[in-house]
């Protein structure tokens, strides 16, 4: 059965949060606890908000897969660059397309928006060759990651 893409936007709550309710069911080794929904006005906030690019791959009323990125101004020469988050498709549908054309439609918006640089942090073997099917090049020196929870 084939598949629609889309941007969410608003309007989109509720497709948002079945995805959301969802979550696990996307998870390679679903490891990942099941995720509380924004509420409406948290949920209006994420979908109008310009810097956020969310694409839903679609059959029907079901999500079936997920890429969401963020618009990162830069502070020199007006440019900008994406950071990918995270691409997530259902157990049933991978292997099918549908990660590439999520990829695609991202690509599209950047070549709309005269955005040239998008990176992600792959942190495993299967993500790092699916980004490198799809041009993804890993820099010769990787940097470590580190965080800050308050």
């Amino acid at each position: 059965m084939p598949f629609q893409i889309k941007r969410l936007g608003l309007g989109d709550e509720a497709m948002l949060t079945q995805y959301t309710l969802g979550i696990v069911d996307f998870e390679l080794d679903h490891a990942d606890k099941p995720k509380r929904p924004l509420d409406a006005a948290a949920a209006q906030r994420y979908l109008a908000n310009p810097a956020v690019l969310h694409w839903v791959a679609y059959v029907g009323d079901n999500v079936i897969g997920s890429l969401y990125c963020t618009v990162l101004p830069l502070p020199a020469d007006d440019e900008q660059e994406l950071v990918l988050y995270q691409i997530r498709v259902r157990d049933a549908w991978q292997r099918q397309g549908v990660g590439h054309v999520l990829l695609n439609e991202m690509d599209r918006w950047m070549r709309d928006n005269v955005v040239s640089y998008v990176w992600v942090l792959a942190d495993n073997d299967i993500a790092v060759s699916f980004y490198q099917s799809d041009r993804f090049k890993a820099e010769d020196e990787q940097p470590v990651y580190t965080a800050h929870e308050r």
